[in-house]
This record gives structure tokens, C-alpha cells and sequence, in this order.
């Protein structure tokens, strides 16, 4: 068990997933008691057991499951004998606890200027995974931004390649003009972020559709932007645009 929680320890470190499924509660002949634990990884493979068989097959695909949903469930399992007898070798009852332990969600940050500073401060104090990004030399360091967990100077449309961005990553692009938005979003579209804000004027934005457009991106991808970014709240300096940003990512994150 102490191997179990060793593992558990490094994934969380490497901010990687993992479920724990441990019986909770036993009747009958079982083969393994209640406090038994298994880890089941995001690949299907697993580590410990719950006393293998269908019933360890039937946990370890509800985990997965639970790996999608981000929710915990407790699973009944019968080990009763079934007319073919492929599940009487013992006939007792199980209870098992499905946990998903998952990272922080991510804050990925394009634009290491005045505005992504404040928003990267808020991020980090609402318990995000802050990520910064910016193309720029010594802009995009800890000196700079000393919030922030990653850093990544390069252009935007590089950052796919170099950070795992998935369905618990939000992009903020403050950057510092449309050129940059019209070269990265492309590749940022690609990805399975479920919100991506662009800070800019309408007359900003408009030059960036026709820059897209050009590049062959489509109406319909369009659609996943949010822009004007943040909710609108008469916002006026930096630090109250972060406020405004941070809002509308909490305000869409739980009402997914």
C-alpha cells in the first residue's frame, strides 16, 4: 500500500492522472478485503488489485470512465455465481470507491505584458497550473513573472508541440497585437481546450478574422474564441482586466 501512495505522490508531482479504487465494504466470500486499493492509469494498465477477475475488469473501466467525468463513484460488484459460472468463484458482494486524481487545471498565458502579469498573480492564488508563453528574451522568466510555473519563450504556435494542452486547459492570449494571434491561433484551435479568450478591440479582432481567413480557418472554428475577453465589468487597468478574465474562466469552468 505504502508503493501505492509512493506512485500516487509522483504522478501528482509530474501533474499527471491516476484513480484510486479501493473496497470500501465486503460481504460474503470475496478474495480481497475491504482497504484493498488499485491504481488504474490513463493507458488502462494498473498497479495493486481488488482481486482480479471480471469484477477487477468491471473497476478498472469505470475508472477510466471516471477519468473523463472528473468524478468519483461508488461501484457495487457481485461475485455471485452466474449460470455459466463465470463469476462464482467466490459469491460474496463488493463496494468499490472510484476516485480520479487529476492535476490543477491550466492556465496557459500567451503575452508576458501588463496585463498577463496580474492574470498569472490571480491564477496562481485560485490554485491553477500557470503557464506563461512568450516569444519574447527576458521577458518570460521567473524575475518577470515571478508567479507562474512554466515558462515557455517561444513563438505560440510552437506551444502545442512542447505542453500537453487538453480538455483542463484554458488559453488566454494577451498578446501584443493581432500578427501574433493570426500565426499561433491556428495551431491552438487544433487542440481540446475548451476555452480560448483573445483580449482586443473589435477593429483588432476583425483584422485577425481576415488574417485567418487567409490561412484557411473557418467560420465555424472561429466560433470557439471568446472575445472581448473577461466578463464585462467596466474593466479599465491591468489588474482589474486579470479580475475580469479570471471571473469568466471560474463562471464557464463551473458550468461545464
Amino acid at each position: 500500500m505504502i508503493e501505492l501512495f509512493g506512485t500516487i505522490s509522483n504522478i501528482i508531482n509530474q501533474g499527471k492522472s491516476v484513480v484510486l479504487c479501493s473496497i470500501v465494504q465486503t460481504s460474503g466470500a470475496v478474495p480481497r478485503h475491504a482497504g484493498s486499493k488499485m491504481l488504474v492509469f490513463p493507458d488502462g494498465t494498473t498497479q495493486g488489485t481488488v482481486g482480479g477477475g471480471e469484477v477487477e475488469e468491471k473497476v478498472r473501466k469505470e475508472a477510466l470512465e471516471a477519468l473523463k467525468t472528473g468524478k468519483p463513484q461508488l461501484l457495487d460488484c457481485s461475485l455471485m455465481v452466474s449460470e455459466d459460472g463465470s463469476m462464482g468463484l467466490c459469491g460474496g458482494t463488493v463496494k468499490v470507491f472510484i476516485e480520479p486524481i487529476l492535476p490543477k487545471d491550466k492556465i496557459i498565458i500567451f503575452g508576458a505584458g501588463h496585463v498577463g502579469k496580474p492574470i498569472a498573480h490571480f491564477a496562481k492564488k485560485l490554485g491553477f497550473y500557470v503557464v506563461v508563453s512568450d516569444d519574447r528574451p527576458g521577458m518570460c522568466n521567473e524575475n518577470e513573472i515571478p508567479d507562474a510555473d512554466l515558462f515557455l519563450e517561444m513563438p505560440m504556435e510552437e506551444v502545442p508541440q512542447n505542453l500537453a494542452i487538453d480538455e483542463r486547459s484554458y488559453l488566454v492570449l494577451v498578446t501584443r497585437g493581432s500578427d501574433v494571434d493570426i500565426k499561433g491561433l491556428p495551431a491552438l484551435l487544433k487542440t481540446d481546450a475548451p476555452y480560448i479568450g483573445v483580449m482586443g478591440s473589435k477593429k483588432r479582432w476583425a483584422h485577425t478574422i481576415e488574417g485567418l481567413n487567409a490561412l484557411g480557418v473557418t467560420a465555424d472554428q472561429m466560433t470557439r474564441v471568446k472575445t472581448p475577453i473577461g466578463l464585462d465589468i467596466k474593466a479599465e487597468n491591468p489588474e482589474e482586466i486579470a479580475v475580469s478574465v479570471m471571473a469568466e474562466i471560474i463562471n464557464f469552468r463551473n458550468r461545464m
